[in-house]
């Protein structure tokens, strides 16, 4: 079956090197494309595509915008293309609440003479994207919805962790690991902000994303949790009811760090070769915790392409930890959950609704 797909971008060069780069593929095709936003939304209309990759900074209409339209009168599955600075990392992660599948950084800019570079990236993604239920990603109308209720409990979220910080403890000997890809960004919005903001255990998670965007996603759940969440920083000692998100192009680790003759556990990042094609790998997240946590590791691997944490969840299992994979009827991309449950490796198997809950009852039933 042949994906016809629509290329979006204000830069003619970027909209003949993507187009080239997809027809590559025999299976893909490149039905048109367009200059900006307004064009893009007149064009899927009338092409009815199969995928569209859209680019975030564009004139008339910008891809947000763009997207929105999209979505809310002719849902069609669209990838991002995007630069990297703070603004477009903003932009891309609202792109999610719109319902966008995924996002490619563009390597070197607005206009990256070295995309040819990602064009394995590029065709993978939007075949991927083919393929995913639109059901799943929620759209323009929730997005909207969900902000307006937000404004109203930004107060109440702040005051309520000044609050709860005071009566917050550091349970030693108790983690809980969450690993993420393709689709993650907004299932984490549906997990972490449900966790109770008296957690007595750290929160540890892997989301693949590239620098520059990790640290806009640990902000938002922030704002919408009763957990602080930070993008991790080396050194960082953990803590109760406190989510650490990997920073994006570092690998995560947990060690035991002395400090005034005490031992913690802290947040050691690196930069060694990728594993599984990313950084940061949530199997080396998962492994580092063994050691430390034995037992006492609580891990859910949520949506994402791929089967990285597998082999992790499978050094928490043998030392009695437990383990958690989202239902595929929920994920976006039924990679790394299906690698978990078909190794059998799942204590449970839920949608992404009950994920928070299920990690709140695994710790109620693993006692103090």
């Amino acid at each position: 079956m042949t994906i016809n797909v629509l290329v979006v971008d204000d830069s003619a060069l970027m909209r003949k090197v993507v187009s080239d780069i997809l027809k590559e593929d025999p299976e893909i095709n490149v039905i048109a494309t367009a200059r900006n936003g307004l064009e893009a939304v007149e064009k899927v209309e009338k092409f009815r595509p199969d995928v569209v990759t859209l680019d975030v900074e564009m004139p008339v209409l910008d891809g947000l915008h763009a997207l929105g339209y999209i979505m809310s009168e002719c849902p069609t599955p669209v990838v991002m293309l995007t630069a990297i600075d703070s603004r477009s990392a903003e932009s891309t992660l609202n792109a999610f609440e719109y319902g966008a599948v995924d996002f490619i950084q563009k390597p070197s800019g607005n206009i990256s003479l070295n995309i040819v570079d990602i064009a394995i990236e590029i065709r993978t993604k939007v075949k991927i994207a083919s393929k995913v239920d639109l059901k799943k990603l929620g759209f323009m109308e929730e997005h909207v919805k969900k902000s307006r209720e937000n404004e109203g409990k930004t107060l109440h979220t702040t005051q309520q962790k000044q609050v709860t910080q005071k009566n917050k403890y550091y349970a030693r000997g108790k983690i809980v690991a969450i690993a993420s890809s393709t689709g993650g960004p907004r299932a984490l919005e549906q997990v972490i902000p449900k966790l109770p903001g008296d957690l007595k255990v750290p929160v540890v998670i892997v989301q693949h994303m590239p620098a520059g965007f990790t640290a806009s996603l640990a902000q938002r759940l922030d704002a919408q949790s009763q957990l602080t969440v930070t993008e991790a920083k080396n050194g960082d000692v953990l803590h109760a009811g406190h989510a650490y998100l990997a920073p994006g192009n570092y690998h995560m680790e947990i060690v035991a760090m002395e400090k005034g003759g005490i031992y913690h556990e802290a947040v050691s990042l690196n930069q060694n070769p990728r594993e599984h094609g990313v950084r940061p790998c949530a199997n080396i997240l998962f492994k580092s915790l063994v050691p430390i946590y034995g037992s006492n590791i609580i891990t859910a691997v949520l949506t994402g392409m791929g089967a990285d944490g597998a082999d992790g969840v499978e050094e928490i299992k043998k030392a009695g930890g437990k383990a958690i994979a989202e239902d595929e009827r929920s994920c976006v991309v039924y990679g790394m959950p299906k690698a978990i449950v078909q190794r059998g490796l799942a204590d449970s198997i839920v949608p992404l609704e009950k994920v928070s809950s299920e990690i709140v009852r695994m710790l109620d039933s693993s006692g103090d």
